[in-house]
């Protein structure tokens, strides 16, 4: 994990500031998803049926793999001078690739905007990429946004 401070990334807009550590995506986590969303859809948690479908597999909840990247971001950087951070919410979300059960996904994270707010803080608006490893195509794209506090 890096450490960097909210001031600094004023001048990395355009740039990519990290890219998270792999993270496997076990049953295990899918199915306890399932249980805290109450979506039992057979594909995420049905293991036989699912061998025959078209994955080969159980695969995650779309709103799993986008749920990650709190954790994911938090496991890439972390904010030396920052006393508060709020999640602000997404302006784009794309599922484009389905994520199978044992798959292991991590996280690039680009900088697009960065503005002052008021409350003595920023707002940051990160063009975030999950990839699967050995895929040719990412599972997720989507504009995120946060605000930051010093």
């Amino acid at each position: 994990m890096t450490a960097i401070t909210i001031r600094s990334l004023e001048q990395r807009v355009g740039e990519e500031v990290g890219v998270s550590p792999w993270f496997e995506i076990t049953q295990e986590r899918i199915d306890s998803f399932a249980k805290a969303i109450d979506d039992f859809q057979w594909i995420h948690v049905d293991r036989e049926r699912a061998r025959n479908s078209p994955f080969g597999s159980t695969i995650a909840h779309g709103f799993l793999t986008l749920s990650l990247l709190s954790h994911l971001s938090e496991s890439t950087f972390s904010f030396s001078d920052r006393r508060m951070g709020v999640n602000y919410g997404l302006n784009r979300v794309r599922f484009t690739s389905p994520v199978p059960v044992g798959s292991r996904v991590r996280a690039r994270f680009t900088l697009q905007k960065f503005e002052a707010i008021e409350g003595n803080g920023v707002q940051v608006t990160w063009s975030t990429l999950i990839e699967r490893e050995g895929a040719d195509k990412p599972a997720l794209v989507a504009e995120w946004i946060g605000r930051h506090y010093y």
